[in-house]
């Protein structure tokens, strides 16, 4: 938990920095790549944790299963919250 909370901190520094910077689509790209990557690395601890369950009791695989749904929502849910940010550089004035 406080692993995922340490990559959405640096992501909201990521993108406050680069908005300051006044390069838009250089802050736009790197705040869609940091949102990728994010959600890329949610699914792969999701896919990590399904896999540790593999040739476990049923009940332990759909818990499993479910904290793994749980894990992907949230990585696609931070994902869209950084693009809408990125987006929103847009407004941001260039100095």
């Amino acid at each position: 938990m406080t692993l995922r909370i340490d990559r959405i901190l640096a992501a909201s520094l990521l993108l406050t920095g680069v908005a300051l910077s006044g390069c838009k689509s250089e802050a736009q790209k790197e705040v869609d790549q940091q949102a990728k990557a994010i959600d890329k690395s949610y699914h792969a601890e999701a896919d990590l944790k399904e896999a540790v369950a593999a040739g476990a009791p049923n009940s332990v695989q759909a818990t499993a299963h479910n904290q793994a749904d749980a894990l992907r929502n949230e990585g696609d849910a931070t994902k869209k919250h950084l693009e809408k940010e990125a987006k929103e550089l847009k407004d941001v004035p260039k100095k």
